[in-house]
């Protein structure tokens, strides 16, 4: 009576888009827990980088991967990295992929919308085809990949190349936030437990 109902998947997919706490109670958790990771400020500000220059890429469901990947090359903390890759949540992608498939289309010379409907359009369209090629090795369905390569060209491409700088810059930024907050927070827990110390110990004797 006592056990914990397990969540359906639509709740779970709900809880994804929006928490149940919603998003400032959930950002309210990553810093609690980023203050609380046990390592150097500059490990975890690194680490905290590497999450959040991950969220600017296209590279949807292997965030986590790539986040802990590029922590481990700068020696950053894999976990900060992990809880870093929260700054790509539902609310900020569509914007996010709207900079960086915009940005990259102009280094590139590549024409299409950049909004956030015609980019999310393109990603349906292709998953679509993606999922049709998958079930066909199964069947005698045609293989198909106009709406794959057409996506490459136009959306994959100049989110990879667009995203490369704000995500530079983004990391950068989310390093040197990280740093001082860290440092603050553990000075103040070492003059805690000293003065917890202190207390346990009593007075000096004369």
């Amino acid at each position: 009576m006592f056990k914990r109902k397990p969540r359906s998947y639509g709740q779970m997919a709900s809880d994804f888009v929006w928490p149940r706490g919603g998003w400032s109670r959930a950002a309210q958790y990553v810093m609690y827990r980023v203050r609380r990771l046990p390592d150097q400020p500059q490990r975890i500000g690194r680490g905290i980088g590497a999450g959040t220059f991950i969220s600017f890429t296209p590279f949807f469901g292997v965030h986590f991967l790539g986040a802990a990947a590029i922590a481990f090359v700068i020696r950053g903390n894999i976990v900060a990295a992990l809880l870093g890759t929260f700054v790509g949540n539902p609310l900020t992608t569509p914007l996010i992929a709207v900079i960086s498939v915009g940005l990259g289309r102009w280094m590139l010379g590549v024409n299409g919308g950049t909004t956030a409907g015609s980019i999310l359009g393109e990603f349906t369209a292709a998953g679509g085809q993606l999922s049709q090629n998958i079930l066909a090795i199964f069947t005698d369905a045609p293989v198909q990949w106009d709406r794959l390569s057409a996506f490459y060209d136009s959306i994959f491409l100049p989110y990879l190349v667009g995203g490369l700088l704000p995500g530079l810059v983004a990391a950068v930024l989310a390093h040197h936030v990280t740093v001082p907050v860290i440092r603050a927070y553990h000075k103040r827990r070492s003059a805690k437990m000293a003065k917890r110390i202190a207390q346990l110990q009593g007075p000096p004797r004369s």
